[in-house]
């Protein structure tokens, strides 16, 4: 499997968010591979190796809880956090999949740019 340092995983249906989460992550000093849904996602973890995924929770193929446990299962030490305007920070299934540490944050829609860089630093290798 492929090994670059510092690659981030970006899946989101909506191409201003991506584009917009790769520039900070280059500003960063990282590189970010883009996927627009759930298969585009599970396709990306399976050929490479990520520091962290930023991963909406709605996406047209897949539900953000359901993909991050499929992702999980390719890669079991993946660091997710969900990025999503449509939870909130009480919702059950996002309080467990933290819980659970299935995910290891969440982001709210729309996300202040320093959110963005505090959570890069969960997916640097120390």
């Amino acid at each position: 499997m492929e090994m670059p340092r510092g690659l981030f995983l970006i899946i989101d249906d909506e191409p201003q968010l991506c584009w917009l989460l790769e520039q900070l992550l280059r500003q960063e000093g990282c590189a970010a591979k883009a996927a627009r849904s759930g298969c585009e996602a599970l396709d990306l973890v399976k050929r490479f190796r990520f520091r962290l995924a930023f991963m909406d929770v709605k996406l047209p193929d897949a539900d953000g809880i359901a993909l991050a446990r499929r992702l999980r299962e390719l890669d079991p030490g993946l660091p997710i956090v969900l990025v999503s305007g449509s939870l909130s920070e009480d919702d059950v299934d996002l309080q467990r999949a933290l819980a659970d540490g299935l995910v290891c944050g969440f982001i709210r829609k729309p996300f202040k740019h320093e959110e963005i860089r505090k959570a890069i630093g969960c997916g640097r290798l120390h």
